[in-house]
């Protein structure tokens, strides 16, 4: 363990959880790498996603953004390669773009596909599926709209999804971000939440929520964050 994870600990109360504004200036205090380090929100979810009415995943745009900049790969041909290219893709092709994947090269952070070319690009899914890069039509990544597609990704749009134990991590921003920008996606992913919980989940939906940036400790937020815990 550094001395700066250290003393960034020493600053986190460990048994007390924190209502949201403090918790993201804690958050942000505890920042100390040297580089703009990732800020993420975890939610601890009371759902059982070995169960097909409790699975969880979705997309959104964060309306402050991620600070991240994305590349973007577009499998499309004909005039909808030409859309993307002008959406700024920042990769776009069609067999060729399919073979150069399947050969190693995974150079960008989200693909998007038109639905005439995902009878090819399934072929990818042993590649892109295990680095969560496989287009969704369920996240609108496959779509014959690929301007506004490719505009909401660069815009600051992220999947989410909740892993086997019921885990949603998400992130909402940088270190560098105000206190109000953070508390504004971190607000857009509780209402998401919340919004599409699944209909098989019962009793206490919202167990914990955690804040962390990418090098610092976690720091527990109050369930009434997310519009208090639904019993």
């Amino acid at each position: 363990m550094s001395n700066r994870y250290e003393d960034s600990l020493d600053k986190v109360d460990r048994d007390k959880t924190y209502v949201l504004k403090d918790a993201l200036e804690l958050t942000k205090e505890t920042a100390t790498a040297n580089f703009d380090e990732t800020i993420e929100l975890a939610m601890k979810l009371g759902i059982d996603t070995n169960k097909n009415d409790q699975q969880l995943r979705g997309a959104l745009v964060l309306p402050n953004g991620t600070g991240q900049e994305v590349k973007v790969a577009v499998f499309a041909k004909g005039e909808k390669a030409k859309e993307a290219e002008e959406a700024g893709a920042d990769v776009v092709g069609s067999d060729d773009l399919i073979e150069k994947v399947d050969e190693g090269w995974l150079d960008f952070d989200v693909a998007v596909a038109t639905p005439d070319m995902m009878g090819d690009v399934g072929r990818l899914g042993r590649i892109l599926g295990p680095q969560g890069l496989m287009p969704n039509p369920k996240v609108g990544t496959v779509t014959f709209d690929l301007e506004k597609a490719i505009k909401e990704i660069k815009a600051g749009k992220i999947e989410y999804r909740a892993d086997k134990d019921g885990n949603v991590h998400a992130p909402i921003g940088k270190a560098s971000f105000d206190v109000e920008d953070l508390a504004g996606n971190a607000k857009a992913i509780f209402d998401e939440v919340m919004r599409a919980r699944p209909i098989g989940a019962k009793g206490r939906y919202v167990l914990n929520i955690t804040l962390s940036s990418t090098m610092g400790p976690g720091i527990k937020v109050t369930p009434e964050a997310a519009r208090d815990v639904i019993e």
